[in-house]
């Protein structure tokens, strides 16, 4: 089921307003006093009130059944009753210095205190997905790939991202994120489950039951969302995985970038599933765009064509000349962050995918470990023993002259 595409480009259900509105209602009112706690039962009920609008749209979304049960969790929590006024009064917010920041949150509530404490640094990888779309693995792998639909890029034993790709233009293979759903398991006396979900023109600050932390744990603060620019750029810092992760929305669509330890990036249960973990195995052979070649064909035709039946012409927007001129105002560096820029202004004509191949670049600076690895030139393919020859040589004339030699010593 998360392979096949989704039935429309947008999702009708509004769940992620609903969740927006009731944040902006409630923002810094976790611990209430008793004053507080009628208009807070007000907020929820419109809460409430939002989401049955909005039920018939969303009976499949995970996302609103999450923001249903947490609703009526909320309202025992509170003795608020179901019926009575439902405006959406802004309540008060904490004063500096009475925030829910704890200091003595369990050690193993902090990754590299609890898992690493008498042993070498945690080595961490990166991945990340941007553009149309562009895959960099946690191997460094490179691919442009079309994986239009709903497609899993992590799926370990303490989170499970899942982004959906749609086409960018009408009968168009290009594809772009238009929505990403992150799931954090309820950890140890950590954090509860809670799930992350972004849309195209929807980037919430908190989480889909209006939370900006773990929950209710000891260490809830150990998981937390920061806004660094509103509607356009988040950041999860989840410290008792130590991952960080960086959801931007540029244009129309999503990038998604993540900082994560080997360790975490390999705790997977049934291996047999990893085969559509995107950002560990990659993009399946048949969804992969051999990007070297088009990008050959960009720089002879001055526009890109992919191979397929039947395909419109990408937009004339862009001659290959005006699109390496346009990436390299933002990325002098030739590398492959400036061929996708290249590539994507050509195939869709939208300059906001330079912005997202710049923002993906700066993502890599800020998040991976390795600097002397910011910077990928060529794609990385995926070799089997059989194709580790040197290149430009068929692998079956290094075996037969191997095998005349041990004939000669013979």
């Amino acid at each position: 089921l998360c392979v096949l595409p989704p039935l429309t480009v947008t999702s009708p259900c509004k769940i992620l307003k609903c969740n927006s509105e009731f944040w902006a209602a409630t923002s810094g009112s976790h611990h209430l006093g008793a004053e507080e706690a009628p208009e807070f039962c007000t907020a929820l009920r419109a809460y409430a009130h939002c989401t049955r609008r909005t039920a018939r749209t969303c009976r499949g979304d995970l996302a609103y059944h999450s923001a249903v049960h947490g609703i009526d969790d909320l309202m025992v929590q509170h003795n608020c009753s179901k019926d009575g006024p439902t405006s959406q009064p802004r309540l008060r917010t904490l004063p500096p210095g009475d925030s829910q920041e704890r200091s003595d949150s369990p050690e193993i509530c902090h990754y590299e205190k609890s898992f690493h404490k008498h042993s070498a640094a945690p080595n961490y990888t990166h991945c990340g997905l941007f553009g149309d779309p562009h895959l960099r693995t946690f191997t460094d792998t490179f691919q442009t790939c079309k994986v239009q639909g709903a497609w899993p890029l992590i799926d370990n034993n303490y989170l499970n991202v899942q982004v959906t790709n749609t086409p960018v233009l009408p009968g168009s293979s290009a594809t772009a994120t238009s929505k990403l759903t992150i799931i954090f398991k309820s950890f140890q006396e950590c954090v509860d489950q809670k799930v992350y979900q972004a849309e195209m023109d929807e980037l919430p600050a908190a989480f889909v039951d209006g939370s900006k932390n773990g929950g209710d744990k000891h260490g809830a603060n150990s998981l937390k969302i920061t806004e660094k620019v509103s509607g356009q750029h988040i950041e999860i810092q989840a410290k008792y995985i130590g991952t960080t992760i960086v959801v931007r929305q540029v244009g129309r669509y999503l990038t998604f970038a993540v900082r994560m330890p080997e360790e975490v990036v390999n705790a997977v249960e049934d291996r047999d599933s990893q085969g559509l973990y995107l950002c560990l195995r990659g993009c399946p052979l048949n969804q992969q765009i051999d990007f070297q070649s088009i990008r050959s064909a960009q720089a002879t035709e001055g526009r890109a064509r992919r191979k397929g039946p039947s395909l419109p012409a990408p937009p004339e927007a862009f001659t290959y000349e005006t699109a390496t001129a346009k990436c390299r105002e933002k990325l002098p560096v030739e590398d492959l962050y400036f061929q996708s820029c290249v590539f994507d202004l050509l195939t869709t004509g939208d300059v906001n995918f330079m912005l997202a191949a710049y923002y993906a670049f700066e993502d890599v600076k800020m998040l991976h470990s390795n600097k002397d690895k910011l910077h990928l030139y060529e794609r990385t393919r995926v070799l089997t023993p059989g194709n580790m020859a040197p290149t430009g040589t068929h692998p079956t004339l290094w075996v037969a002259l191997l095998c005349l030699c041990w004939l000669c010593l013979l």
